[in-house]
């Protein structure tokens, strides 16, 4: 884990998103897209049990949230997350060609990333205790939204 990217825009960014969705009552999953200019574009927290979707995961809302922009806007963009992607976030970032992924923890939840290796993407997991004690505490007390979530 390198401390400037626990101590990123994004990086941080991500996390606060995954506590806004928790206080929420939601699936404690956070995302921030930035430009490879280290802007922020789009952040966002997963929405599924606050709006009733179905698909409005972390990732997806930060792209939303993002607003329509150029392809050129998202190549070479960094995803942060607060949790391994899973497979539709991991193809959306695919479909974007961001550059890079980098999230939080990947031990409550391993999602794409092999994929996203194979197909040119960087990865960083940094392993974060927070992000870390914030799934596993959610996934214990609410195994059933957990579940709806992964579509297990």
């Amino acid at each position: 884990m390198t401390s400037t990217e626990t101590t990123s825009p994004g990086f941080l960014a991500c996390v606060e998103e995954a506590r806004a969705g928790l206080s929420e009552g939601g699936v404690p999953i956070g995302a921030a897209l930035v430009s490879k200019d280290g802007k922020v574009l789009g952040r966002g927290h997963n929405m599924r049990v606050q709006k009733g979707s179905a698909t409005l995961h972390a990732e997806m809302s930060a792209l939303e949230n993002s607003g329509r922009l150029p392809a050129s806007a998202y190549e070479g963009a960094t995803m942060y997350t607060t949790l391994s992607p899973c497979d539709m976030c991991t193809g959306a970032c695919i479909l974007y060609k961001i550059k890079r992924v980098v999230i939080g923890e990947n031990v409550n939840f391993m999602g794409g990333e092999s994929y996203l290796k194979s197909r040119g993407v960087e990865v960083v997991v940094l392993d974060d205790k927070e992000c870390k004690e914030m799934m596993e505490k959610f996934i214990r007390e609410k195994p059933e939204l957990w579940n709806e979530d992964i579509a297990v």
